[in-house]
């Protein structure tokens, strides 16, 4: 039983693997950051498919290791660029995964978890409920930030067209 869910487990990383990629960039924009959060992502996964509760949950099970890995990758950036003092100020542009630096830079702006949920909605296209479940949150909670990020990304965008 437990090789037939390594197994599906291995056969979905593979078939989605451009999706993760893409992912992990949306967090960390660079190139070398977004591979090592999808490698650190599978490796982490795969060790630990026998902790998965329910089955069916695989996509979002691995979403939430995804976004965790990349939001740690960031933290330890941070940290680097914290005692060096200073980081790389130009994102790799990665092609084919362009996305218009005006929005992504106003999405930038917006509070972490409503960032997060923007991304898995538009970019990934997941339902909100599998949103929900990957950040852990209420559905409810779920909708209304999302909703009043997109309004609030309406604002500024207005704004900056006036």
């Amino acid at each position: 039983m437990k090789r037939d869910l390594y197994d599906k487990i291995a056969d979905y990383i593979v078939e989605n693997q451009n999706q993760f990629y893409r992912l992990a960039f949306s967090y960390v924009q660079n190139q070398e950051d977004a591979l090592d959060a999808v490698q650190n992502s599978v490796c982490r996964a795969l060790e630990h498919c026998g902790q998965i509760r329910n089955e069916e949950a695989v996509k979002t099970w691995f979403y939430r290791i995804l976004v965790n890995e990349s939001l740690k990758i960031l933290k330890e950036r941070k940290k680097i660029a914290g005692n060096s003092g200073e980081m790389e100020d130009l994102p790799y542009e990665e092609k084919g995964f362009e996305i218009q630096d005006d929005l992504y830079s106003h999405i930038n702006r917006l509070d972490a978890v409503t960032q997060e949920i923007i991304k898995l909605r538009f970019f990934e296209e997941l339902s909100l409920k599998e949103i929900a479940q990957i950040t852990e949150l209420n559905l409810n909670t779920v909708k209304a930030k999302l909703y009043r990020g997109l309004k609030l990304l309406k604002v500024e965008i207005q704004e900056v067209e006036i």
